[in-house]
């Protein structure tokens, strides 16, 4: 039996960098009456997952008898860090911040590589390159584009985005480099990713990788929800929110049904 639904943000839960939709928010918010619910995603928690996602979790838990927020586990920028709710705010309870040094190769390392695959941007919509603390990304058209814009450039550029993958990779071997989001890579620390995420949520929650689901749009090797997968959890991939909404209904469905 699940005891924890696992989830990516972006194209999984969310458009692109967009809030959630009335019908995700309330889904995840029914959830919370039965299970952990944790979301871990590339984007950071202040700018992004809080006010695009957990607000309006947080809203729909008034509206829900039995929805406990305390079960609802945050972990951004890839795992490198983890809020809970304790009490009456949200507590950060471990960070993997980069150092100024590595930050500089990195940043040093994408702009390069862009450069010399034609993949950066003149007039971006945003930061192309965005220090996250604990992680960098590199979103091909600025962190503000429009998700038509993104889905347009990500159909247009699925094998120059592997490229630019390999490229990064073989100027900062010792880093973790993945294909994330719409038009992104995001780098951490070697060995910080989705699955050092996941093993930090077993060891404060006391489950098992088998009573983990996850639900990802990047499982395939090299995108950013692999390391989910390759460690054994179980994983539903999705390509849209709307994906993983239809799964969602049918799990509340079948547990209010078990409830019974």
């Amino acid at each position: 039996m699940k005891k924890i639904l696992a989830f990516d943000s972006d194209d999984t839960i969310v458009l692109s960098k967009m809030p959630a939709t009335d019908r995700m928010a309330t889904l995840l918010a029914e959830l919370l009456r039965w299970y952990d619910i944790c979301i871990i995603s590339g984007t950071g928690f202040e700018s992004v997952i809080y006010p695009n996602t957990v607000r309006q979790i947080e809203k729909k838990i008034r509206e829900i008898p039995g929805a406990d927020l305390s079960r609802l586990h945050i972990m951004p920028t890839c795992g490198t860090r983890y809020y809970k709710f304790e009490g009456d705010e949200w507590k950060l309870q471990y960070q993997e911040d980069l150092t100024d040094e590595q930050k500089t190769r990195i940043f040093t390392a994408i702009e390069t590589s862009a450069k010399k695959l034609d993949m950066w941007e003149e007039n971006p919509a945003g930061e192309i390159i965005e220090d996250r603390l604990s992680q960098i990304t590199y979103s091909a058209l600025g962190q503000q584009a429009t998700p038509a814009a993104k889905y347009a450039w990500a159909e247009a550029n699925k094998e120059k985005r592997k490229q630019l993958n390999q490229a990064v990779k073989a100027l900062i071997p010792e880093f973790e480099v993945r294909t994330a989001g719409t038009t992104s890579l995001d780098i951490t620390k070697p060995g910080i990713d989705k699955a050092y995420g996941m093993h930090k949520l077993m060891e404060a929650t006391g489950v098992q990788k088998e009573e983990i689901l996850f639900f990802g749009d990047k499982l395939e090797e090299g995108g950013n929800d692999f390391p989910v997968k390759a460690m054994g959890v179980d994983c539903i991939a999705v390509e849209r929110w709307e994906d993983t909404a239809y799964a969602l209904e049918g799990i509340v469905a079948i547990t209010e049904a078990e409830q019974r």
